[in-house]
């Protein structure tokens, strides 16, 4: 038993479907470009990102992982996580609506059955949804009722990626009689429906995070997806490959405001824009203790990139297995993505808070918004805590017991 370093057979490039990787990476840079613009602006207005969302739909990015015919850019995961982590170094909470966007999405191909995948996600591309919402747990969920001529659900959902300019909702639900938990779609203007912008989070304030509550929300039979379940009759291992994907996109949203903020902070020297402080003549580009700490965020975010890398090669091989994965395969795949999770998380802290020193007493200043790096790495880690991930490493390299089957927020 071990950690896999990575795939020992090729792995297909569903990319040629559709335009390449090099277009979409292309894409994702001039979008970034264009959100770095006025990033700090943004975010401290701080209104719904509908203009964002817009500027992601007109760059076809919502549609990315879409069949390629007729709507959709029919590329692959892999390429996803590379936009991803593109958009976040410039706007970490754009950079989460996305990605929340992407799994919400692709976790169809998982939960449900590959024609009804196929149809939904070929209206998504045709309609260019944005996908809000969660899966993760909650402490009381939603619940989904059976009625005659299909379900209602009631309750309330709280924190919750993207809801507030979303085009359909999934969301976790519980059936109340035997407290299965399943994966929903819903219409976010369907009656019985509100949407409330009650989050007031310190960071990640663009990422259209808040809560949902249902009434009675008619719900068909097509629209369940399929369960959550971590119980293996359930959902075999195939199916529960959707935690440990989902997981890759935190890990490159994390890895995003790393790099993102060590570049604002290279440039911001370079350029000299710490060179007016009085008594600093320190502050030239051959100081050695800024040099030291840029050789050591270096260091910590390439490390975490390098074990990024090694986690999503591991998914991709476990992808390509299919039917054949087997419940070991996949526990060894997640504790991978555990791993580069923890070491993303660790790389995110220690970039976003240092920079400041490097920066300077400049970095004090709002208009230059150097804090939103910190304030975003630490509101998206405190949802999803590294501690978590460490003692599920931990347990398996010592027990060899299984990691726990969860979903990212």
């Amino acid at each position: 038993m071990g950690i896999p370093p990575g795939p020992t057979v090729a792995v297909p490039d569903m990319d040629r479907a559709g335009p390449s990787r090099e277009h979409w990476l292309r894409v994702a840079r001039e979008t970034a470009d264009d959100l770095a613009t006025d990033a700090a602006a943004r975010e401290q207005a701080g209104k719904v990102p509908f203009d964002e969302v817009s500027r992601l739909r007109e760059a076809g990015l919502l549609t990315l992982l879409a069949p390629a015919a007729p709507d959709g850019g029919g590329a692959q995961w892999a390429t996803a996580c590379a936009v991803v982590r593109e958009i976040a170094a410039a706007d970490g909470a754009i950079g989460q609506l996305l990605a929340g966007h992407y799994f919400l999405s692709f976790s169809t191909r998982f939960l449900t059955d590959p024609v009804r995948a196929t149809r939904l996600l070929s209206r998504s591309a045709a309609l260019e949804w944005c996908w809000g919402g969660g899966f993760a747990h909650q402490a009381a969920p939603p619940t989904l009722t059976k009625r005659a001529g299909g379900h209602v659900l009631d309750g309330r959902q709280s924190y919750t990626t993207g809801v507030l300019v979303a085009d359909v909702l999934a969301v976790r639900a519980v059936r109340p009689d035997t407290g299965e938990p399943l994966a929903v779609v819903v219409d976010p203007v369907s009656d019985g429906v509100v949407v409330g912008g009650d989050a007031d989070t310190f960071g990640q304030r663009l990422a259209g995070g808040g809560s949902v509550e249902f009434d009675a929300v008619p719900v068909a039979d097509d629209d369940i997806l399929g369960s959550l379940s971590a119980d293996e009759d359930e959902m075999p291992p195939l199916a529960a490959l959707v935690s440990p994907v989902g997981r890759l996109l935190s890990v490159q949203l994390r890895l995003g405001l790393a790099e993102g903020v060590l570049a604002e902070a290279r440039e911001y020297r370079r350029t000299g824009g710490s060179s007016w402080e009085p008594g600093c003549p320190e502050r030239a580009l051959d100081d050695p203790r800024a040099l030291t700490v840029y050789g050591e965020l270096t260091v910590l975010t390439r490390s975490a990139a390098a074990l990024a890398g090694q986690a999503l090669e591991s998914v991709r091989q476990a992808l390509a297995r299919g039917e054949e994965l087997s419940y070991g395969e996949y526990a060894e795949t997640s504790v991978l993505v555990g791993m580069a999770e923890a070491a993303a998380a660790r790389a995110a802290q220690e970039c976003t808070a240092r920079a400041l020193d490097v920066v300077g007493a400049r970095a004090m200043s709002a208009r230059l918004g150097f804090d939103r790096f910190w304030r975003n790495a630490r509101t998206h880690t405190l949802y999803e805590p590294a501690a978590d991930r460490l003692r599920d490493v931990g347990d398996y390299f010592l027990n060899g017991a299984y990691p726990p089957f969860s979903l990212p927020v």
